[in-house]
């Protein structure tokens, strides 16, 4: 930590939200590691010792706090550049995957990946997989009445002895003891409920009236002011899962609560990864909006303060919506790709009214477009030959979103039908990239009327690096109005 000591204190008494999750603080009286948000009495300067993260902490000899619970505290947001956060974030959302494939996925050597992490966080990638896992199943244990074994089983640990010795030789507490001291009541056998923390203020109704304009119909339903959707994804056996989430708002927590069938639970840290990434949830609002709040004065009534980036919960998906997109209003964007996902997808019983399709795989797709014209779905021919060049590029391994961010854009603008505002939306929406300005989009246009392009890009030049959050605000701003 390279900020004084005096100042990191100084934050930890404030109990500042700003902070929450940017450090940690072990108290060497207890032998606990706590958020900055802790509402716990406040020990002396001197039993403090500060840390960039919950690993590091873990590393030093101290257990989590059993009141601000740290696995709940929100990530810090990373550049699509910064390889060791993107290391962390892999970690995070693929705990079971081998060091060395995960260094193959990034296109280094598992010791270059090892030294570079190490020197960035002060931990290993062992140990901070070790850490994830261990936080994971304290949340388990906490909120849910999973049996033992299949917590150990959902947070990478093979048996349930490996299990046991390390929350004892970690947390000096048995698991069964922690679960003895939740006072959480019965949930049903087929649905779990995790909480993600957040950093207030969260302008919630606006990403799920964002999301509710795009959904697809049959796999996303946006109802009672909560987010629902199927899922099918893979465990790192390759084995396919499929069920359904469902995502809510509690502001008094600042958490959002997600409830999954169970059904998911071996795919459960790459679920949670995904969400964290689509409701932007490591993003530092107060810090974005002291740049952006002069925008207000140019168009009125424009709301920025806890305003999130939308991202996205496949990145497959959103692909193929981005290139039906082009060129044609959003709901007619909607349309096709719901008409698409209901003749490629499979179909999926969740009990819940609206929600009956699973999205499909590329494999998938690359299957029904040999037996049926995807132009029989009112798809233009050079919409699908689009689509069809990168599920290909995407299967043979060409093209994948572990790249840097200006590598990733020179492999998408390099395959035919996918131009600069394509390139750009996929920047914000799959690799959540903070600063795109889409100056030729319709919305901006008619959110900034009387502007020629030149005029919209120097209006924005002055909110960098958060153009991204500009763009949607300005199409929140156009939603108000119409409703």
């Amino acid at each position: 930590m390279l900020v004084k000591k005096e100042n990191l204190y100084q934050a930890f008494l404030s109990q500042d939200a700003r902070f929450d999750g940017r450090f940690f603080v072990g108290v060497s009286s207890t032998g606990i590691y706590c958020r900055p948000v802790c509402k716990a009495k406040k020990p002396a300067i001197d039993n403090c010792t500060f840390f960039e993260t919950a690993a590091a902490a873990q590393k030093a000899g101290y257990r989590p706090c059993l009141l601000c619970r740290p696995e709940l505290a929100p990530g810090c947001f990373s550049a699509r550049d910064d390889l060791p956060a993107q290391i962390m974030n892999a970690l995070k959302e693929n705990p079971e995957e081998s060091l060395e494939a995960l260094a193959k996925r990034f296109g280094y050597t598992s010791r270059h990946l090892r030294r570079l992490f190490l020197k960035e966080y002060h931990v290993s990638m062992v140990q901070f997989r070790l850490t994830c896992r261990l936080l994971l199943a304290k949340q388990l244990l906490t909120d849910t009445r999973l049996s033992m074994l299949d917590v150990a089983l959902a947070c990478g640990f093979n048996s349930l002895r490996r299990f046991n010795d390390a929350f004892l030789r970690h947390y000096h507490l048995s698991p069964l003891r922690l679960r003895k001291d939740s006072q959480n009541p019965q949930e049903p056998q087929d649905t779990i409920t995790l909480y993600l923390g957040y950093r207030p203020p969260y302008l919630w109704d606006a990403i799920l009236q964002f999301l509710k304009k795009r959904a697809i119909v049959g796999v996303e339903l946006i109802e009672d002011h909560c987010y629902f959707r199927t899922v099918n994804l893979k465990d790192h056996h390759g084995v396919p899962c499929t069920g359904w989430l469902k995502v809510s708002h509690h502001p008094k927590n600042h958490t959002l609560a997600v409830g999954v069938s169970a059904s998911l639970l071996p795919v459960l840290s790459k679920l949670l990864t995904r969400i964290t990434r689509m409701f932007d949830l490591d993003a530092q609002p107060l810090a974005i909006y002291e740049t952006l709040q002069n925008m207000e004065t140019l168009k009125p009534k424009l709301d920025l303060c806890g305003l999130r980036l939308p991202g996205c919960f496949d990145d497959f998906e959103m692909l193929v919506r981005t290139v039906l997109g082009q060129q044609i209003t959003v709901a007619a964007a909607g349309t096709l790709t719901s008409r698409l996902a209901k003749a490629a997808g499979t179909s999926i019983e969740t009990g819940i009214s609206g929600l009956d399709t699973l999205f499909f795989t590329p494999e998938q797709l690359l299957t029904y477009a040999q037996k049926n014209q995807l132009g029989s779905l009112g798809i233009i021919r050079q919409r699908a030959d689009t689509i069809l060049a990168f599920t290909k590029a995407l299967l043979d391994g060409s093209l994948n979103f572990t790249l840097p961010a200006s590598d990733l854009l020179s492999k998408l603008l390099a395959i035919k039908g996918i131009g600069s505002w394509s390139a750009g939306y996929i920047s914000m929406r799959i690799v959540n990239d903070p600063d795109v300005f889409l100056a030729d989009d319709a919305g901006i246009n008619k959110a900034l009327p009387g502007y020629t392009r030149k005029e919209i890009l120097q209006l924005a030049e002055p909110y960098q690096p958060w153009r991204s959050y500009v763009m949607i605000g300005l199409w929140h701003s156009l939603a108000k109005e119409e409703s």
